[in-house]
């Protein structure tokens, strides 16, 4: 079978990391693969910000968890957190920042490395203290969060996804 459709179809959502940072190169080549997601008219409305500093990434994990109204670790343990924001001016950004988000899972499967699409990212910065990480970064009120993925080496194996009945129909 042709390895990007593999990909896809045997991409999971991982929710037990490893306690080791992902390399370097990889995390650019998900980074970069975000970068090449389709958007609106080409608009490019999303933003991507890489978290690997544990101070800020345990403070957002804290924020997100308070919204949730629970005292976990949303984020699994996952030693990166990525956060797509798109620039709410555009009509389509909402769409943009979920395929830039799906891009990037993607190609972390292609490398071995585990991913999560973790809700909450426009809840987190609309936050003072969101607001604040995001102002210092340059980052205007314009931008909205999309979703936090999260990366790292996995520590758990999941197994096959069922799929639903009548998941598609089709028109001859």
């Amino acid at each position: 079978m042709n390895e990007t459709i593999t990909n896809i179809i045997e991409r999971r959502s991982i929710r037990k990391y490893k306690n080791e940072m992902i390399d370097e190169q990889m995390l650019n080549k998900i980074l970069e693969a975000g970068t090449y997601a389709p958007s609106g008219m080409n608009l490019q409305s999303p933003i991507i910000v890489a978290i690997t500093n544990k101070k800020l990434r345990d403070k957002l994990s804290r924020i997100n968890a308070k919204i949730m109204g629970k005292d976990i670790d949303p984020f699994y343990g996952a030693p990166v957190v990525v956060v797509v924001l798109a620039d709410k001016n555009c009509s389509t950004y909402i769409y943009d920042g979920s395929a830039v988000m799906e891009n990037m899972m993607l190609a972390a499967k292609s490398l071995g490395i585990g991913s999560c699409w973790i809700h909450r990212a426009k809840e987190t910065f609309e936050t003072e203290e969101g607001r604040e990480i995001l102002n210092s970064l340059g980052i205007s009120e314009n931008y909205e969060g999309i979703g936090n993925c999260i990366l790292g080496y996995p520590d758990e194996v999941v197994g096959n996804k069922k799929i639903k009945d009548k998941y598609i129909y089709r028109i001859a």
